[in-house]
């Protein structure tokens, strides 16, 4: 996390209002919060522009603002897609280019906090109650979280940080492990991997297990059968996944889970963490399809291990902008707590 201009401003309990985005490979997204004493009080006013329709972060902004149709106000918090570190931030799924020094005054920002993307996700996970949590796999849970919680969200690439409570506060420590090697459990797994490293130098989890994965295990499948590799869009590919209409599509899906099991059981393994909650677009979109997969299988699938994992809760987390309330309660804890 970073923190522009004013950064040894003192903690307020009066209300503030500020701006809060959410900035991902696809979409932009900018609404206006307001919080007190650590709190989160709303959300408003929530737009989203697709990343591709504006050369800059700023040319975003202004759009937003004219959108907004008053001033803006003068304190921000922006979740972004990409480890928040060094003078120039660059996205791994988009253009755009962040220099932090610079970007409270092009944005005329009094107060300005950078975070990435699944620290948001994080925070947000620490702040929504059980409404917006759906259970997925593993023994429900009957009490307030504790000990360490895994994130996990696949959606323009693979968000992965973690969560740990203690006593009445909570620390979030973000990561960039969707970047981690892709490992295969099985032949078929394989011959996916084979397949993409005539494409890919490397092959990371991001490559199979993210929106654009689906087409990538499409393509795997298809060669492996002899099939002609077909080009299609990301979005059709899953509707025609989820709705059944293409039964090479639909084996995709259920790959596609199989491989997210094993990836969300190795997260919950590295960070020694009860709970797994799984975010993302991507994650949402098979919120329902997620329990009646493979997914919880190859999730315990891990030997000596299985028995741990059968006691994991995993969760989904429903709350429609997570990158903005974290954002937004990101804000909250530091400077109004």
């Amino acid at each position: 996390m970073t923190d522009q201009k004013n950064t040894q401003a003192t903690s307020t309990n009066k209300t503030q209002e500020i701006i809060v985005a959410d900035i991902g490979g696809t979409n932009a997204r900018f609404a206006i919060a307001k919080v007190e004493n650590g709190k989160v009080l709303s959300i408003d006013n929530e737009n989203i522009l697709k990343t591709a329709d504006y050369a800059t972060l700023q040319l975003a902004w202004d759009a937003f603002g004219q959108k907004l149709g008053r001033p803006l106000p003068k304190a921000a918090s922006m979740a972004i897609a990409c480890p928040i570190r060094g003078d120039i931030l660059k996205f791994s799924n988009s253009p755009w280019i962040i220099r932090p020094a610079l970007l409270a005054d092009q944005l005329h920002l009094d107060k300005l906090i950078l975070i990435n993307d699944f620290e948001a996700v994080a925070h947000a996970a620490a702040h929504c109650g059980n409404d917006y949590l759906k259970h997925i796999c593993g023994p429900k849970r009957k009490e307030a979280p504790t000990g360490v919680t895994s994130l996990v969200g696949p959606g323009t690439g693979l968000g992965v940080a973690s969560l740990m409570f203690v006593d009445d506060t909570y620390h979030v420590i973000p990561s960039e492990g969707g970047h981690i090697t892709y490992a295969p459990c099985d032949n078929i797994d394989m011959s996916i991997l084979r397949y993409l490293k005539q494409h890919y130098r490397r092959v990371s989890a991001e490559r199979i297990i993210s929106g654009p994965g689906l087409g990538n295990i499409y393509d795997a499948l298809a060669a492996s059968a002899g099939l002609p590799v077909s080009h299609h869009s990301d979005s059709n590919l899953w509707d025609a996944a989820l709705k059944g209409t293409d039964h090479l599509a639909s084996a995709a899906l259920e790959r596609f889970c199989l491989n997210f099991g094993t990836f969300c059981a190795d997260a919950a393994l590295m960070q020694l963490s009860n709970r797994v909650v799984i975010s993302g677009g991507i994650g949402q979109l098979i919120a329902d399809y997620l329990p009646q997969s493979g997914f919880g299988e190859r999730f315990v699938d891990k030997g000596r291990f299985e028995r741990m994992l059968a006691q994991v809760h995993v969760e989904l987390l429903t709350y429609p902008q997570p990158g903005l309330l974290g954002a937004a309660a990101a804000y909250a804890v530091k400077h109004t707590k």
